[in-house]
């Protein structure tokens, strides 16, 4: 398939990239640098950059003006899996089939470099060479953007209130809340940062953000399924653990067949609001696709 092809070629230009950016650990503190490269080369899926440089593209945007951007989202999202994994959030031993940061290198270190993720993708963002590439004034706002969608009026806010909700009885809307924030904000910022680097229309980006909310919000829905029925050798991580730790979940409030509807039913709409555009490429529409078919 040609989308295939396109996310293989992608993620292999993100992970040059990464290499590129990140600090070498030939100077002293080694540590913090190695253990930012293990949890950033830890086999993840690049969803979020890939999707950054496709909206970019399928707009006629320069994906190279992009790629900074993308680099910085996941190097956001990978700090916050970092904090995720720690014992005093969820605890886990495994993320993506190799051991967590705090199992790695320890609870301290895993702290400080979810910090220094989180600090170096804005430093990216701001720096001379990205700035040389997009302008200044498109830089703040781009960078304004993924920290209000990285932030307590996103990620952090959702990672909140899912914390608070755990062996709880919650409302579907307290629940949609939760997903919408700490997963499918980021996502959305992603794709909002692409449209905005390619000069996109005021009706645009409010399309691709309606397109982001629900991809991302179908994402996690898909995440909670996995963990009911997925493969721990498929997944990389524990399954069963939302359930043992009294999780706030789409199948734990609607049931796995229902659940499995609506990520259905959000995809369609996704696909809808792609189809009402003019875009050059069709990779939005078939990453939506991925994201309900995915096994990991």
């Amino acid at each position: 398939m040609e989308i295939e092809k396109y996310i293989k070629a992608r993620k292999k230009l993100i992970n040059e990239e990464l290499d590129r950016l990140l600090p070498n650990p030939t100077t002293y503190p080694q540590s913090i640098k190695k253990s930012m490269r293990y949890s950033t080369f830890a086999g993840g899926k690049r969803l979020r950059p890939i999707l950054c440089l496709a909206t970019c593209e399928s707009l006629g945007g320069s994906f190279r003006k992009a790629l900074p951007f993308a680099c910085a989202i996941e190097m956001i999202h990978t700090y916050s899996l970092i904090h995720d994994d720690l014992p005093a959030l969820d605890n886990d031993d495994f993320r993506r089939g190799m051991p967590t940061n705090h199992k790695k290198f320890g609870e301290s270190t895993a702290i400080l470099t979810g910090d220094a993720l989180l600090t170096y993708a804005f430093q990216i963002m701001t720096a001379p060479e990205t700035i040389k590439r997009v302008g200044a004034e498109k830089a703040v706002k781009i960078s304004k953007d993924i920290a209000d969608k990285a932030g307590i009026f996103g990620m952090i806010g959702g990672q909140v209130a899912d914390i608070e909700s755990e062996k709880k009885n919650i409302s579907k809307q307290r629940l949609r809340f939760i997903h919408l924030n700490k997963t499918a904000a980021l996502i959305t910022a992603s794709i909002r940062t692409g449209a905005i680097v390619a000069d996109c229309s005021k009706k645009e980006l409010e399309k691709l953000t309606n397109f982001g909310e629900k991809i991302g919000l179908a994402f996690q829905i898909k995440d909670d399924i996995l963990n009911v029925e997925g493969s721990k050798d498929l997944t990389g991580k524990s399954v069963g653990s939302d359930a043992e730790k009294g999780k706030a979940t789409y199948p734990a409030l609607y049931g796995l067949e229902k659940s499995k509807k609506i990520a259905k039913k959000l995809i369609e709409e996704s696909d809808s609001i792609i189809e009402s555009m003019n875009l050059k490429f069709s990779y939005l529409k078939d990453i939506a696709q991925m994201v309900l078919s995915r096994n990991n």
